[in-house]
């Protein structure tokens, strides 16, 4: 009898080593918002503006406003990744996904930042950014209640597809496009003109999804101050003050 049973059992072993081999799936973590930050460093955007945004960017996270926001929220975190880019060619995730629920993990993400290399590129394909920042909400490991791209930039899409598809296909996953146009009278690098009206064009064009809004940056170096409303109004969930309702 015992030598009738060693097949069986080796039969059952074998039907379940898949099973035991197999990765356990991961529960992805509840936050109130997961939040890529896609920061413009194209040809458009030289040294010292591209330092200013940098340092907008790590001002705001470290203020003790936007820290109070977000443990304010239901769940009391966000999870947030860095994004920058410039052509359809140029989309370089700067710091990955990152949960941030309180001053330590703010100043983690703000330290990664901070030692990363500064870099631009030719061109500027808003559209691109968008379709990159799209695919970093699949399997980030977190679960948001809102899902939202923000985008940052001084100029208007000239590589890539048309923005307005790129913005469409992102509301179709269930993303809100917020912006952040920088209203920059200073010349390009190459000494052409700045776009005039960037506000309306990123109003008509990039933003779009529930509760979608912009907050345009007069300048540069306005930029700190703009971040930080907008951060905190996206933290909070909601567009009011000087900001422009979405599509």
């Amino acid at each position: 009898m015992e030598r009738r049973m060693r097949p069986l059992v080796v039969s059952v072993l074998v039907a379940a080593l898949p099973l035991l081999s197999a990765p356990a799936t991961k529960a992805e973590v509840p936050v109130d918002l997961e939040l890529v930050l896609a920061v413009d460093v194209s040809g458009s955007v030289d040294e010292e503006e591209a330092k200013l945004q940098r340092s907008g960017y790590i001002d705001a996270l470290l203020n003790p406003k936007v820290i109070g926001a977000i443990r304010s929220g239901p769940l009391g975190r966000i999870a947030v990744a860095y994004m920058e880019w410039a052509g359809d060619h140029y989309q370089r995730v700067t710091v990955g996904w990152t949960l941030l629920d309180g001053p330590a993990a703010a100043q983690s993400f703000v330290g990664s930042l901070e030692e990363a290399p500064l870099r631009t590129a030719q061109w500027t394909s808003i559209s691109a950014a968008i379709d990159r920042a799209t695919t970093l909400f699949d399997g980030n490991g977190f679960e948001g209640t809102r899902r939202v791209i923000d985008v940052s930039g001084d100029g208007v899409n000239n590589r890539g597809r048309a923005v307005q598809d790129a913005r469409d296909a992102a509301l179709a996953a269930g993303i809100t496009i917020n912006g952040l146009p920088i209203l920059n009278d200073r010349p390009n690098p190459w000494g052409g003109p700045t776009t005039p009206n960037l506000d309306l064009y990123y109003r008509d064009n990039v933003i779009g999804g529930p509760g979608a809004f912009l907050v345009p940056a007069v300048s540069f170096e306005s930029f700190a101050d703009a971040i930080l409303s907008k951060l905190l109004l996206e933290i909070a969930g909601i567009g009011t003050g000087t900001v422009y309702a979405g599509r």
